[in-house]
């Protein structure tokens, strides 16, 4: 059964009080990265909109309209340089942090249908903890399996053709 998210139970027994502080401690620091995955996520809705391309359009259009003022100067031109480069760099992190989170929903909701199904090997279930010799042996396997699957259906149409 799984615990419930809040739910904290007492104990009057020291090993126990102690995991319950280092819980506490691991709970300050997800609330610390909360805070960012929350500003993360809101930045990249935002900076991934119309509004955003079209504000940084406007900064790039006034930027090319102060050229003349300003005789299309070496430092006319490294303002630009240097905000786009600054933007660039602190976006790489919003983007990671996106890409990092989708990624792990991903792997969560497809680790939820392999332990869903019967079927399914649940030896499936969080394989990008793998090391790539691993995977690399994993995939060998399932290239052979795909290999006589190939087999089969080549071989099938001429088994139904005969009869």
């Amino acid at each position: 059964m799984l615990p419930l998210a809040g739910v904290r139970s007492v104990s009057t027994h020291p090993q126990e009080a102690t995991s319950l502080s280092k819980k506490s401690i691991e709970a300050q620091a997800r609330t610390t990265d909360d805070h960012f995955a929350r500003f993360a996520a809101l930045s990249s809705v935002w900076l991934g909109s119309k509004w955003a391309f079209f504000g940084a359009g406007l900064v790039v259009m006034a930027w090319a309209a102060t050229g003349p003022m300003f005789h299309f100067s070496d430092k006319w031109a490294l303002v630009i340089g240097t905000g786009t480069s600054i933007s660039t760099f602190l976006m790489v992190f919003l983007i990671q942090n996106t890409q990092n989170r989708d990624a792990r929903a991903i792997h969560l909701k497809l680790n939820e249908l392999i332990r869903a199904m019967d079927k399914a090997r649940n030896q499936m279930i969080d394989i990008e903890r793998l090391t790539d010799l691993e995977l690399d042996e994993m995939q060998a396997t399932y290239e052979k399996v795909k290999a006589v699957w190939s087999d089969r259906q080549t071989q099938a149409p001429r088994t139904a053709a005969k009869e």
